[in-house]
């Protein structure tokens, strides 16, 4: 069985920067495992920081879909949207690629939600594991379009606001009627004694801290420079950092 790993948090955090140095990681550490990403936030650009070329999202093909005239003289609409589905997987040698995309309006997605689900869940189990870069709102999730998450790491960064805003998303994690396993606390951009002088504040939570990462100039250089941080050496601390929280959740075991 696929195990699922998903990254929540408001935006601005480093929430998309983190998914892609876990997946860094777990490609570099676990040679030969078949890894999903789905980038589920409306806001995608996980493909950009992993070096990836996305042509169309599953909301840009789903919303085709609407249209009787695109659907093929004699082909069921179930077995259309299938086949869409399909084409919207970005296939490479290390990772493959899923990019929800943004909501086209009320209830765009009512009809299809329950073909994408089963596409998921079939699809999730030809991997090892299945990585979402998750929306602040979580919809995906409490729509049980994403099967289930075995950990949730909810990325903050390190300000009292940004605490406070990652126990919001823990509310609502622990409120959604979906399956979810571990949830732990990440805090990015930090400096000597951030955690201490947020302690208080990461209590009011109930979030456990699995690690932070610190304030990373190689980040913000490839960030300027538009390049892939999936890129980044090997001595960078975002790197190094990321590499030990995984280690910590029992992703490499």
């Amino acid at each position: 069985m696929a195990k699922y790993v998903a990254v929540a948090g408001k935006g601005g955090v480093g929430k998309t920067t983190f998914t892609a140095l876990m997946l860094r990681q777990m490609i570099r550490e676990k040679k030969g495992i078949s890894i999903l990403a789905v980038d589920a936030d409306p806001n995608a650009n996980l493909n950009e920081v992993l070096g990836l070329e996305v042509t169309a999202t599953i909301s840009d093909l789903l919303e085709e879909t609407k249209n009787p005239k695109s659907i093929p003289t004699g082909m069921p609409k179930d077995v259309f949207v299938q086949y869409k589905l399909q084409q919207s997987l970005v296939e490479s040698k290390d990772i493959d690629l899923l990019v929800m995309g943004g909501p086209q309006g009320p209830g765009c997605y009512c009809y299809p939600n329950d073909l994408l689900r089963k596409y998921l869940e079939d699809l999730g189990e030809n991997y090892d594991f299945v990585a979402v870069d998750t929306e602040a709102g979580l919809e995906h999730i409490s729509r049980r379009t994403i099967p289930h998450i075995d950990i949730m790491f909810v990325i903050s960064d390190s300000s009292a606001r940004g605490i406070r805003s990652a126990g919001r998303v823990n509310d609502l994690i622990r409120g959604l009627k979906a399956e979810v396993g571990e949830v732990y606390l990440v805090v990015t951009k930090t400096v000597p004694d951030s955690l201490d002088s947020l302690a208080d504040e990461i209590a009011v939570t109930g979030l456990k801290v699995i690690g932070d990462i610190p304030l990373d100039p190689l980040v913000v250089t490839q960030d300027l420079a538009g390049k892939a941080l999936y890129d980044l050496p090997d001595e960078a601390v975002s790197v190094q950092a990321v590499e030990k929280i995984v280690r910590r959740a029992g992703i490499l075991n």
